[in-house]
């Protein structure tokens, strides 16, 4: 597989979904030219997950998307809200509160100077997102889209990667890449070419939310207009002793996605439309646009997430039960720790051991990340629906106060599980210097710290609520270094060593007294991913080796 010089890389990316498009853009940000490959010409328009946590959200901020995928999906007056009702039409089991666009802009315009939450999570489903990730890469100068050409071969020759590829026409051609990343999903070719098996689960068999599932995609245009008009919502939870299934507004009109078990025999469209009618409860109007078979419960991690130069991200290396919504948005972590290791790699300021953190830190992520899913997944699949939950009857209003109160139980772990998706540290890193005990892990509880590991705390930097008036939006593409509080210590002897191996590096000084309590240092190293690698309330003595260490030499 001999590549010509005009086709050699610094990273080819197999896979151009969400985590496959995001690291290209994070490269792109960083300098550093990619290839991204797809098997299909492009995004695949079928309903996903629609769920974009905050520390996402925060990563489209920093590529400066933030702004235009918060207009995608649903109007910004839509109520983001969760519901359980034993039918659309029929008894309302639960409501857990979630604001609206417009309301998460004005939670964030009043905010205090720590708020921590500059980005707050996003209900849009992920085909919307994709459309724009895929536009938004053919603008970029360092990204190169290949949709429609499939890897067929790859081999590591002296220390990079020779690919082949098939495209239009049949067209065969070959590259040389110093680095290959599969984000190839679940059936992974990369990861099967290495031989790499998961570990964990495949599925769940639970009554409500398990095993075989049906993901409909459907259009019916009197819905909100004759049965959600008091009841508009971004997610409703049928459960009824006959049907169960998870139903999500996409544009708030009249398209919908419904989850639903498969049952033993397949579904046929006009099954599938009976079945929408069924969690109604009236007739109306139902147009099945696809549907697509999928399995529920999946709670497997990888053996490895490869070898440089050949690594994997994304579903490629851990499959989630959409329960939490942690799948997509771990993938998209995965990207944001790589992407700039990589272009160390590339640029030369990263060491021989840095690559080698990208598994130590990622992957106990992912098996934690996968277990919180799971253990969501068993609470939901685990509801009692009594025969009576939709009599007009003092049985069936307390069936109905008795299921309500269980869904309220976990509906915080479900919808908002803060802590895990803000909260994921690295702590035993070979690239991070400890300094004190890190908070206790949590599921809907975020303990901002600045112990080394953890994502820096956040800060408003000005009185504005902005872009550019975050702490995140002034960091730099590489390390930054904080001076914070009122009397910080000189940092020229940082910049001094940084200059001196070439590690792209900024200071940012953040002056006030309660940013300096919440930091609890005077000085933060932040990494170019913001998690916290260093602090401390004087400069080190041998500041160079603090940087050896934190970009792994």
């Amino acid at each position: 597989m001999a590549a010509s010089e005009s086709n050699t890389i610094p990273v080819a990316i197999v896979g151009g979904g969400p985590v496959g498009l995001m690291l290209a853009l994070f490269l792109d940000r960083h300098g550093v030219k990619s290839v991204v490959f797809n098997t299909e010409e492009t995004v695949r328009w079928h309903p996903k997950g629609s769920s974009h946590n905050p520390r996402t959200v925060e990563h489209y901020r920093r590529l400066g998307i933030s702004r235009s995928i918060r207009k995608l999906g649903l109007p910004a007056d839509h109520p983001r809200d969760v519901i359980h009702t034993t039918r659309l039409g029929g008894w309302e089991l639960a409501r857990y509160r979630m604001p609206s666009e417009n309301d998460v802009d004005r939670l964030v315009r009043a905010s205090p100077r720590t708020f921590q939450f500059p980005e707050p999570r996003i209900r849009v489903n992920q085909m919307y997102v994709e459309k724009l990730l895929l536009e938004h890469a053919g603008t970029r100068p360092h990204i190169e889209i290949r949709f429609g050409w499939r890897v067929e071969d790859f081999a590591e020759e002296g220390g990079c990667v020779s690919l082949a590829a098939r495209g239009e026409g049949g067209v065969r051609k070959t590259w040389r890449a110093r680095f290959l990343i599969g984000c190839d999903g679940g059936h992974s070719f990369v990861r099967e070419r290495f031989g790499i098996r998961y570990q964990g689960y495949d599925r769940l068999e639970l009554a409500g939310f398990g095993g075989q599932m049906i993901s409909a995609y459907i259009r019916t245009p009197t819905l909100h207009r004759d049965i959600l008009r008091n009841r508009r919502a971004w997610m409703y939870w049928v459960i009824n002793p006959e049907v169960r299934a998870t139903i999500i507004a996409l544009n708030g009109v009249d398209e919908f996605l419904m989850l639903t078990p498969a049952g033993p025999a397949a579904m046929s469209d006009a099954d599938v439309e009976r079945r929408m009618q069924r969690c109604v409860g009236v007739d109306v109007p139902v147009e099945l646009i696809a549907q697509r078979p999928w399995t529920a419960g999946a709670a497997l991690v990888a053996d490895s997430y490869g070898d440089a130069p050949v690594l994997m991200a994304g579903d490629s290396v851990h499959l989630f039960t959409p329960t939490g919504g942690l799948g997509m948005n771990t993938g998209i972590d995965d990207a944001a720790n790589l992407s700039w290791k990589l272009a160390a790699a590339v640029q030369g300021w990263g060491g021989p051991h840095l690559l080698a953190s990208y598994e130590a830190e990622r992957r106990p992520v992912g098996l934690r990340n996968t277990t919180a899913a799971r253990a969501i997944n068993r609470l939901i699949g685990n509801i009692d629906v009594p025969e009576s939950i939709e009599e007009d009857s003092p049985a069936g209003e307390a069936a109905r106060r008795e299921t309500g109160l269980y869904i309220a139980s976990y509906a915080g772990a479900e919808f908002d599980p803060v802590g895990i998706e803000l909260g994921a540290r690295y702590d035993a890193s070979p690239i991070v210097v400890a300094d004190g005990a890190p908070p206790a892990d949590a599921v809907v509880q975020y303990f901002p710290t600045s112990v080394p590991g953890g994502r820096a705390p956040h800060v408003w930097l000005s009185d504005g609520r902005g872009i550019g008036d975050s702490l995140f939006d002034r960091l730099g593409v590489g390390f930054t270094l904080l001076r914070l509080g009122p009397k910080p210590p000189d940092a020229a002897a940082f910049v001094k060593a940084a200059a001196a191996r070439g590690i792209p590096f900024a200071l940012v000084d953040v002056p006030a007294a309660d940013a300096r309590d919440l930091y609890g240092r005077d000085l933060a190293l932040v990494r170019p991913d913001q998690h916290v690698a260093w602090r401390g309330n004087a400069v080190p003595e041998d500041v160079d080796a603090v940087l050896a260490r934190v970009t792994g030499f």
